[in-house]
C-alpha cells in the first residue's frame, strides 16, 4: 500500500480547489485615480489605496456587522504580521482562498495558528500564496496577539453568502486574487468533476466586501450523494460528520463548524488530511474519516456541507 507521503508527492491537487497562480486571461485592474469607491448597502467610501491597506486600517464596509475590532484584527503589526481582518475580513467570514473563522472557539483558533507555526499545515500545494502567508504570520505573531484575535472572532456570528447550484455546464473561469472568477463574455463549458466557486460580482470581491455573494456550481447529483455520505457514512465508507461536528454540523465544543463554509476551503482540508499535508492536534481523529474517500466523494461531501446554513 502506498504511504501517505508517496500520495502527497505523486498526486496532483484538484486545481478547482487549489488555484494556480494568476493565468494569462487575468484582467488588469483599473488604475487608482484616488476616487471614492462604494459597495451595496454601505455608506462607507474608500479609495483603492485604503482598500489595499493591511497595516493601518483595513477596509470595513459594514462596521455594524461585527463588534469593535482589536488592533491585531484591524491593524496588525507590520511588517511581520498582517491584520487578521484583512484576509479573513472584519466579520471573520473569510473568502474562498482562505477560511471562515467566525464563531470558532478560542482553543481551536489557537491550535490552528500553532499548527501553521510548527509545520503541521504546509498544504498539498506548498507554493499557494494564502497558505504561505498564513505560515509566515503564524511564525511571527505572539501568543497574546493570537489570544486577542481568537477572543474577538469567537464572538462574531457566522454567516454565509454562498449559493450552491447543481449544474452540468458552468462559466469559463480564470484565476484572480487566489480564486477562480468568471471570464467576461458568458462562455460556458462542462463542469466535469469540479466545483466552480466564483464571486457573483468580481468588483465586490476585489473591494474586499464582507457581503460579497458567491455561487458554487456543483455537479448534478452531488448534493444527494454528499448528503448520504455526510449523514450516514455511505454504508461504512466514512463516518457520519455529526458524530464529531454536531447534529446540525455547526460545530461541537472545539470541533469546528462545517455548515455553510466555502466548498473550496473544505476540499483543501479533506485533501490535505488524506495525503498527510495537515497533521497535529485533532487531525488524527480525521484519519479514519478520509482514508477511503475518493476525490469524487470529497467533492460531494463539501458541496453538501456548503449548502447548509451556518
Amino acid at each position: 500500500m502506498a504511504s501517505l507521503a508517496a500520495f502527497a508527492v505523486a498526486a496532483e491537487p484538484p486545481r478547482w480547489a487549489f488555484p494556480p497562480p494568476a493565468t494569462a486571461g487575468s484582467t488588469r485592474p483599473a488604475p487608482d485615480d484616488g476616487s471614492a469607491l462604494h459597495v451595496p448597502d454601505s455608506t462607507v467610501a474608500l479609495t483603492k489605496k485604503q482598500i489595499a491597506a493591511h497595516g493601518s486600517a483595513i477596509p470595513d464596509w459594514h462596521p455594524a456587522d461585527h463588534p469593535a475590532m482589536p488592533d491585531i484584527v484591524a491593524k496588525g503589526r507590520e511588517p511581520q504580521v498582517f491584520a487578521c481582518g484583512y484576509c479573513h475580513l472584519p466579520t471573520g467570514g473569510g473568502r474562498p482562498e482562505n477560511s471562515s473563522i467566525a464563531g470558532l472557539t478560542p482553543t481551536y483558533i489557537k491550535q490552528q495558528v500553532l499548527a501553521f507555526k510548527n509545520g503541521d499545515r504546509p498544504g498539498s500545494d506548498p507554493k499557494r500564496s494564502p497558505q504561505t502567508s498564513m505560515i509566515t504570520v503564524a511564525k511571527a505573531v505572539t501568543e497574546a496577539e493570537v489570544a486577542e484575535a481568537a477572543a474577538y472572532f469567537t464572538t462574531v456570528k457566522p454567516a454565509t453568502f454562498i449559493k450552491v447550484v447543481e449544474a452540468d455546464t458552468v462559466p469559463q473561469t480564470y484565476v484572480v486574487g487566489g480564486i477562480w472568477a468568471k471570464v467576461p463574455g458568458g462562455s460556458m463549458e462542462p463542469i466535469g468533476n469540479r466545483i466552480i466557486e466564483v464571486p457573483d460580482e468580481l468588483e465586490r470581491f476585489e473591494l474586499r466586501d464582507s457581503r460579497t455573494p458567491y455561487v458554487a456550481y456543483v455537479p448534478t447529483g452531488s448534493l444527494k450523494k454528499g448528503a448520504e455520505l455526510v449523514t450516514t457514512g455511505g454504508g461504512g465508507k466514512t463516518l457520519p460528520c455529526a458524530i464529531c461536528h454536531g447534529p446540525d454540523l455547526k460545530g461541537l465544543a472545539d470541533i469546528p463548524r462545517l455548515a455553510g463554509r466555502s466548498p473550496s476551503y473544505l476540499m483543501r482540508q479533506l485533501y490535505d488530511l488524506k495525503n498527510g499535508a495537515r497533521t497535529g492536534g485533532n487531525s488524527v481523529l480525521m484519519k479514519a474519516t478520509v482514508v477511503n474517500l475518493t476525490e469524487e466523494d470529497m467533492l460531494a461531501i463539501v458541496a453538501y456541507l456548503a449548502s447548509r446554513q451556518p
